[in-house]
């Protein structure tokens, strides 16, 4: 599929959307929340290219499948191939873009499938299940051990995090992933996400923030 990215200077380019890849657990204090212990290693799991909505105009959510938990999280955009653990220069070279972004979560079937012991696809990669902002150019930040994620739900702010938080910071964390599969120009990072995670309810008003860089609203259809 091709995906629109809106830059923060007004130019607009096409970039088809692969793989997204995701980190579990990847802020201490969300782990805590939902009662999961600590990984000692990254916790990876992939959704598909072809879950990836945009937050314009709103998304919808299989509300009828249980509750729909949402899981604010700083997106980074891959733009080169890297693979066989790149260097953290080669790393910062291939990363394109940030952008805020919504890991969905079907929480009850999750917890279904968590405790029979079963892989979480069914919870984590249905339609819908990765809402994208646009991107804007990595050279926005100058430091990517500190960017801001920030999610408001009808008025009222319900993450607010900081990559600087993370157990597995954003450069070591690609590492790592490419050094377990190749990853290509269009694939996306999600990064994990901070404490405050919940249910989303039709007719809920968004904004999604990385402050300073980027703000954008949506709505749950």
């Amino acid at each position: 599929m091709s995906y629109q990215h809106q830059y923060v200077d007004g130019t607009r380019i096409h970039f088809p959307i692969g793989k997204v890849v995701c980190i579990g657990r990847n802020y201490a204090e969300h782990a805590k929340e939902l009662d999961n212990p600590i990984p000692t290693e990254p916790l990876l799991f992939i959704k598909p290219g072809s879950c990836v909505v945009p937050t314009e105009g709103g998304f919808a959510i299989p509300h009828e499948r249980g509750s729909v938990h949402y899981e604010a999280e700083i997106a980074v955009l891959i733009g080169k191939p890297l693979s066989q653990k790149p260097t953290p220069e080669e790393v910062l070279d291939a990363i394109s873009g940030f952008a805020p972004g919504l890991d969905l979560t079907l929480r009850d079937k999750q917890s279904e499938l968590k405790a029979k012991g079963l892989p979480w696809e069914v919870a984590k990669s249905f339609d819908g299940a990765c809402v994208l902002a646009p991107f804007v150019p990595s050279c926005t930040f100058e430091d990517e051990t500190d960017i801001g994620i920030r999610l408001t739900i009808n008025g009222q702010v319900r993450q607010d995090g900081n990559s600087n938080m993370m157990l597995n910071p954003i450069v070591p964390m690609i590492q790592y992933m490419a050094g377990c599969f190749s990853l290509q120009a269009g694939d996306v990072i999600l990064t994990g996400t901070p404490v405050g995670v919940g249910p989303l309810n039709v007719g809920d008003e968004l904004v999604l923030e990385l402050p300073g860089a980027s703000r954008f609203e949506s709505i749950v259809r």
